[in-house]
């Protein structure tokens, strides 16, 4: 039986009733349709459509502009974290944070705002949390592109409910070294590959990341060894190490750049980038964005890790993180989100969004 979700209802009691429907990723198909037949029952003035475990919603008014509001439904795996639950000033538990919350308040959105001052699409998608290639937003670009269209689109991951602008890039890359195997007592012999990567783990040591500052957000960026591999046995010099390194580089450098600047860094060892993705320039300067910023009431930030505004940004789109939660406690067991961050959410919305 379909759980019944009260869209008009208050947006915490509804982030309650969502983080209590299963939603591991893979598993959402429960959750997804709940959220289409509630849709569909409490919001008619909205077009649904349904993309695997995905649903979309838009309304076609005619307006000049057009805003899109995406969240992801899955969760990570549930680590004795449910059913939600509610202490003082908080709900408690799996998804609460990452990002039912942000859920919540766009399907409050989509019940309660019936004449908007642009049209509106809302997408809630799955597979967020494991590969890329399973993320539900891929698909709807492959097979609805057309849904993904807009003039700002606000993804509603956990920002403590302030505006964070695009995001930064991130970058994989091993340094791989070699030598030649020997008897370590008869180390002379031999050529130590372990030892060949000294030298690159003392450029990042005093390596000085950059400080960018663009549409008055300041992204740091950072570079850090996450990983090295290399070792025979107890009593054989190495003959071949890896070291893994992860770069954060701010939006206004592309992955081309980002590398250029890696393989300057590291000029001498054999450098192979394993995986990248583009950051999203805050493109606060567009009208909808600034309108947003101004209903926020506040000053926005910089969001220093990567989230799916960089799929939004590739379409040609500005793109900003804005929803109820701690970012930093995603993933967490004790995951939580403050209600009244959830309030703010739906109400900051709310006001931009209504005619």
């Amino acid at each position: 039986m379909t759980p019944k979700l009260d869209l008009a209802a208050d947006p915490v009691d509804l982030t309650a009733a969502l983080a209590d429907i299963p939603s591991v990723s893979g598993e959402e198909a429960e959750l997804a349709t709940a959220v289409e037949v509630a849709l569909g029952e409490q919001a008619g003035h909205l077009s649904v459509v349904r993309s695997g475990n995905a649903v979309l919603a838009h309304t076609t008014l005619g307006r000049p502009s057009r805003v899109v509001l995406a969240g992801h439904l899955d969760t990570v795996p549930v680590n004795d974290n449910l059913p939600v639950r509610r202490t003082g000033e908080h709900l408690h538990g799996l998804g609460t944070c990452d990002m039912k919350g942000g859920d919540a308040v766009m399907l409050h959105v989509a019940a309660t705002v019936t004449e908007p001052r642009h049209d509106l699409t809302f997408v809630f998608y799955d597979c967020e949390e494991i590969e890329a290639a399973r993320n539900g937003l891929g698909r709807v670009e492959r097979e609805l592109p057309d849904w993904l269209a807009g003039d700002l689109a606000i993804v509603c991951e956990p920002s403590n409910a302030v505006v964070e602008a695009g995001c930064q890039g991130t970058m994989r890359v091993e340094l791989r070294t070699t030598g030649a195997r020997a008897h370590t007592a008869r180390a002379w012999m031999g050529v130590n590959a372990i030892h060949a990567l000294g030298d690159a783990l003392r450029r990042l040591e005093k390596y000085e990341a950059r400080t960018v500052e663009l549409d008055g957000c300041t992204y740091r960026e950072g570079l850090q060894a996450v990983r090295v591999a290399g070792g025979v046995s107890g009593n054989v010099v190495p003959d071949e190490a890896v070291l893994t390194v992860n770069h954060r580089f701010a939006p206004d450098r592309s992955p081309a750049d980002a590398e250029a600047h890696l393989r300057d860094v590291f000029a001498g060892y054999e450098l192979t980038v394993t995986d990248v993705a583009a950051g999203a320039l805050p493109g606060l300067a567009a009208p909808a964005a600034a309108e947003l910023v101004e209903a926020a009431g506040g000053d926005p930030v910089a969001k220093l890790g990567w989230t799916d505004v960089a799929r939004f940004a590739a379409l040609g789109m500005p793109a900003v993180n804005f929803g109820p939660g701690d970012p930093t406690l995603a993933h967490t067991q004790q995951e939580h989100v403050p209600i009244a961050q959830i309030t703010r959410c739906a109400e900051v919305l709310g006001r931009f969004l209504s005619a």
